[in-house]
């Protein structure tokens, strides 16, 4: 008998009155570390149970996701996904100079493209096995016909698709929300013309998002899209750490199996709290995964021309309190450590932890389309998090034309390749704690990679190139 059919048949045994559970003195008394007792549940409130077994071999199954996903490793796939169908790759038209300023009065797919350096070419091919997908949670959901409005308004100049393919999950009938609208807009004008799938994952986990039971979707699924983009997330101090490193087991699955996962950086700088009497920067999860690539974001240099970009003060980045900072990343880390000339007070960080974010894109100043409005100055790493996801879905779609697997887990492969492919965003600094040792200043960004834009926004001719092959 499986494990569900054994938890049912207990379940009913319970409920059928034929079967009690009644702890022994001891365990009335005693609570596991972390736990407090609220007292016993209203008979009428509905629980939401999780039942999971203990994961084993997790050292295994990190090295596994080291050599599948290392480009210099012998066994570099770019994870165990299937191979797609081999077809004939279209030829990319020469690029438009990159940097070419333009005027503008908001963020919108065009301004996205101008910027990026996107051809009116480089849409998905609609005929190839590829596929992205978008996540959303606490009760936000997106309406098909804001996304139609929303491309009928800005997606005149390149071939799209105006309607989701697949929704897995419970999608909502009311209003929609501006999270969920922008996160599928941006993803599929980014990544234009290409089958998009969203993830609809209702309810609270510690009363913030659910993230297990969307990981568990993943998990369950044999066939799933290439590239998933999540603009949510959570303090890593505000959630327990069996839940956290649960999660994090999932992550590491996803990454073998060769998904590219991107998590948003988080839209509060690097964070402040007080940790006995003293504050600290408070890093976000799960943007401190080792396996997830971090979007931050970034502003441009001049709000309305079609310029270089700064930092975007708001942009997440920092240093894990969990997670120790994983080797793809050691050689980055440590020269931005021996090189940055506005590092904060040692006690404000953890120095070893896993760093972030990765990557960037524009996250200031978004058009959205909303319960049929058009919405202006959008803005967040909700933002550049789908943009950043989009682009790579069209460079999965040159690979899998080209009879290559998708590109799986994208970080030990960025950093081998010090962020080729990126323009390296240099000015600014992001927020932090309102104190007087630090005055609201996070880190800052420099040459290199540095925990404010990673290693800088794409390039997209350029990042095809490099992340094209093998």
């Amino acid at each position: 008998m499986g494990l569900q059919a054994c938890l049912l048949g207990l379940f009913a045994l319970i409920l059928s009155g034929k079967c009690s559970y009644s702890p022994e003195p001891d365990q009335q008394r005693t609570l596991p570390s972390g736990w407090v007792s609220l007292g016993r549940a209203d008979p009428e409130e509905e629980l939401s149970l999780t039942f999971a077994l203990r994961q084993q071999n997790l050292e295994r199954l990190s090295e596994l996701v080291q050599v599948v996903s290392d480009p210099s490793s012998p066994q570099y796939v770019g994870g165990l996904h299937r191979f797609p169908p081999t077809s004939s790759l279209r030829q990319r038209p020469e690029p438009q100079v990159a940097g070419t300023i333009g005027i503008h009065l908001g963020v919108t797919p065009n301004v996205i493209r101008k910027r990026y350096n996107l051809t009116a070419q480089d849409v998905g091919s609609g005929t190839s096995n590829n596929s992205q997908a978008c996540a959303q949670f606490l009760e936000q959901y997106f309406r098909d016909s804001d996304l139609a409005e929303f491309m009928r308004l800005f997606g005149g100049n390149f071939a799209h698709q105006a309607s989701v393919a697949r929704v897995v999950g419970q999608q909502g009938r009311g209003r929609a929300g501006i999270e969920a609208s922008l996160d599928v807009q941006y993803l599929m004008s980014a990544g234009a013309n290409i089958s998009t799938w969203v993830y609809s994952s209702p309810g609270r986990h510690e009363g913030q998002e659910p993230f297990l039971q969307w990981l568990m979707l993943l998990s369950n699924e044999s066939t799933l899209p290439h590239v998933h983009t999540v603009s949510y997330g959570d303090d890593e101090d505000s959630l327990s750490s069996a839940y956290i490193q649960r999660v994090n087991t999932e992550l590491m699955k996803a990454a073998t199996r060769g998904l590219t996962l991107l998590f948003a950086s988080g839209d509060s700088g690097a964070g402040c709290w007080s940790v006995s009497g003293r504050h600290q920067f408070r890093p976000s999860f799960p943007a401190s995964s080792p396996y997830v690539t971090t979007v931050g974001g970034t502003s441009f240099q001049n709000p309305f021309r079609i310029t270089n970009e700064i930092v975007d003060y708001i942009s997440g980045g920092g240093f894990s309190n969990v997670f120790p900072r994983p080797s793809y990343q050691e050689e980055a880390v440590a020269k931005f450590l021996n090189s940055s000339p506005h590092l904060p007070p040692s006690s404000y960080f953890n120095a070893s932890g896993r760093a972030y974010p990765d990557v960037a894109a524009l996250s200031d100043g978004y058009w959205v389309v909303s319960n049929s409005v058009p919405i202006p100055w959008v803005s967040g790493t909700s933002a550049s998090t789908p943009v950043f996801g989009g682009l790579l879905s069209l460079i999965n779609e040159h690979r899998i034309l080209s009879g290559r697997p998708p590109l799986g887990f994208l970080n030990p492969r960025l950093y081998q390749q010090h962020g080729a492919g990126l323009f390296d965003v240099t000015h600014g600094c992001h927020e932090s704690c309102l104190n007087e040792e630090v005055e609201g200043q996070g880190f800052c960004s420099g040459p290199g990679w540095d925990p404010v834009t990673g290693w800088g926004t794409p390039n997209f001719p350029a990042l095809l190139k490099s992340l094209l092959n093998p």
